[in-house]
């Protein structure tokens, strides 16, 4: 009998997967962030996209378990929900699964003050650049804010130490600053910043299947 009320009692010990956490799931945040394993050499589950979020924690956890390799790119999107939505309750369910270690997050702004946002530790505009200041959806530094992202999926990364947190604006958008078609620098940009700091080497794209 399971006394300690943890979902993951009896799970068998197996070695963590390396993930990225990426808080949104449009069409478009799904191409652009399969773009971006593909230049980093990762995997991306695709599956996770979705506006709001489809799967439960239980079969995102086994899609990372499935993928043929790290990092593991694994998109939540809460679409607006006010409170705790469909992407977050998911994203708390893969953050605690023993088989599963989060390397870092991208956090993505969206037009949602009313949230708490959460405290980032590297801000990039739509160009590229590290800022010292919170971005808005569009990439654009906001003066005088502290380095804080508002966005719909990010409040319950509070809960968490995160080895490192990147926000960025819209996925894939900001004014076709991110674009996919374009190699989606800016979101590229944030993962790298998370794997260099984990320790990963990069793969050319071309050697990538």
């Amino acid at each position: 009998m399971n006394r300690s009320g943890s979902p993951f009692q009896g799970v068998r010990q197996m070695e963590k997967r390396k993930v990225i956490l990426i808080t949104d799931g449009d069409r478009i945040a799904r191409e652009t962030v399969e773009e971006v394993a593909r230049q980093v050499g990762g995997r991306c589950i695709s599956a996770s996209a979705g506006n709001p979020t489809q799967l439960t924690g239980p079969d995102l956890v086994r899609l990372i378990q499935e993928a043929a390799h790290d990092p593991v790119l694994v998109m939540f999107d809460d679409c607006g929900s006010q409170g705790k939505g469909p992407g977050e309750t998911a994203l708390e369910y893969v953050v605690n699964h023993p088989g599963v270690e989060v390397l870092g997050v991208v956090a993505v702004a969206s037009n949602c003050y009313a949230a708490v946002g959460v405290e980032v530790d590297v801000a990039l505009d739509r160009k590229g650049n590290c800022v010292k200041q919170g971005v808005d959806k569009d990439g654009l530094a906001v003066k005088g804010a502290p380095l804080r992202i508002y966005g719909d999926t990010v409040d319950v990364l509070n809960q968490y130490q995160f080895p490192l947190v990147v926000g960025i604006g819209d996925v894939g958008k900001m004014e076709n600053h991110d674009d996919p078609l374009r190699g989606a620098p800016v979101t590229t940009k944030a993962v790298r910043l998370i794997l260099e700091q984990a320790g990963f080497s990069f793969v050319s794209p071309e050697k990538v299947r």
